[in-house]
């Protein structure tokens, strides 16, 4: 495969084709297939099915989120620092996408069962959890990185964060609303290696629509100390890594209760699942035109992403109340809603962050800011696993039962709403700290503009 790095003179704003974005935005399955199965089924698996005791599988969720919320700033960095024929981002997709399938596979392949050996099993679920993600982490980061480097103007962000947000919805459907049935149907090996098999594919797929300015890549790196703290003093991007990391604990929350919920909450088979994240992942599909139509177009990214998280805080509640599948449904579509709001802008918003420091500081340094940014965000199922933890003690959830108390009902019922909420308002309070918006913001795009007709 032959990848060409255009130099920024042959790259101006607008240029990218239809197909590029395209090819750009499917690539995206490949992030998106194997996360969600991990956050909707893999802790259900090692619980419910391979007998892992709740509370060890909460501690190791919680190490595991502290161990990714490291090595994304620190990969991020080293993209920002490498050299290569390929680019800065290129080579980490190129090399890392085949290991990352293979060993998401042997995620699904204990050989061990928590009843007879818990701690093999613990130790198995924690090596191979950690490897993936470490893997998984080089690719996202390259590949999110990419996005403010390959589209320079707010009409090609929003265009292609449509495009690959859509398939995401997708890949969310395939690798949180399909897990539960197919798992239960084909079973979870043959579901890991089809998966695997979509999201790599979808990775190679896109790599040669993928492209980098040369003239990044010739930049002087800073040293690490240095692209710290110009990171943390940076109040655009404190604010939106508060705000998206409450994002990500609200979501996590949703994905990972959901077959708990449906199971111990609605009485219906936990495989239906499948229907109710479906409804919710084609909703913010569907909602996504919408949503850049009638309130990105008209209104401040920062303004419409408040409004995202209020529509998603508000859609939890009738999960509260429900008590059939049709019920849960419905509350399904209005999550969905929310969803759609925040998915068009999460990538936007940050772009916005990374234009902003690139005129301060004369680097382009997207790898550290997205790095960062996954640092707290995956802080937060660190969160989501002690606030499961807690759950389970407090409502007495308990894997060596073969019934489960009916308190449990009312458990998950308040993990699966009074959380997501209280994560959806805090962030909105957070972003009323946003201050990259009107007349700055406009001054940050000019700056740049600029500068790219000096170069």
């Amino acid at each position: 495969m032959t990848i060409t790095i255009r130099s920024t003179t042959d790259l101006l704003p607008g240029e990218t084709s239809s197909r590029q974005r395209w090819l750009y935005s499917i690539a995206n399955l490949g992030n998106s297939i194997p996360y969600q199965a991990v956050g909707a089924v893999l802790l259900f698996f090692y619980t419910d099915v391979k007998h892992m005791p709740a509370g060890w599988a909460a501690i190791a969720m919680s190490i595991y989120g502290v161990y990714n919320a490291l090595n994304n700033p620190l990969l991020g960095y080293l993209q920002d620092r490498t050299r290569s024929r390929w680019g800065r981002r290129l080579p980490y997709i190129l090399f890392s996408t085949l290991p990352y399938a293979l060993t998401f596979i042997l995620l699904w392949t204990p050989p061990f069962d928590g009843r007879q050996n818990p701690v093999g099993l613990l130790f198995y679920f924690i090596f191979f959890l950690f490897l993936w993600e470490g893997l998984g982490t080089a690719v996202s980061t390259a590949y999110y990185s990419l996005f403010p480097e390959m589209y320079a103007s707010y009409q090609e962000r929003t265009d292609v964060a449509v495009r690959m947000n859509a398939v995401e919805v997708v890949g969310m459907i395939i690798g949180a609303a399909l897990a539960p049935i197919l798992s239960e149907t084909i079973g979870y090996f043959p579901m890991s290696v089809l998966f695997a098999l979509i999201a790599g594919g979808a990775m190679y797929l896109g790599l040669p629509a993928m492209f980098e300015r040369r003239s990044y890549q010739e930049e002087k790196p800073i040293p690490l100390k240095v692209a710290l703290k110009a990171t943390f003093i940076n109040r655009s991007f404190v604010a939106v890594v508060v705000a998206q990391t409450l994002r990500f604990f609200a979501t996590n929350t949703l994905t990972i209760g959901m077959m708990f919920y449906m199971k111990y909450s609605v009485k219906a088979d936990p495989g239906l699942t499948t229907i109710i994240l479906g409804v919710v992942f084609i909703s913010a599909g569907a909602f996504l035109w919408p949503w850049r139509r009638f309130v990105a177009r008209h209104l401040s990214t920062r303004t419409t992403t408040m409004l995202a998280y209020a529509a998603t805080g508000l859609a939890v509640i009738p999960l509260g109340f429900a008590h059939s599948t049709a019920m849960a449904i419905v509350g399904g579509v209005f999550i969905g809603l929310g969803l759609a709001g925040l998915n068009l802008v999460g990538d936007v918003i940050m772009a916005d962050v990374v234009d902003e420091d690139d005129v301060k500081t004369g680097q382009r340094r997207a790898g550290m800011f997205f790095g960062l940014s996954s640092l707290w965000t995956i802080l937060s199922s660190s969160l989501v696993a002690l606030i499961f933890g807690w759950v389970t003690r407090t409502y007495g959830y308990d894997t060596a039962l073969a019934v489960q108390p009916a308190s449990v009902d009312l458990g998950f019922r308040v993990f699966m709403t009074v959380s997501p909420a209280v994560g959806c308002m805090l962030a909105i309070v957070a972003l009323c700290f946003y201050p990259l918006h009107g007349e700055r913001l406009a001054a940050v795009k000019a700056a740049l503009a600029a500068r790219n007709a000096e170069k």
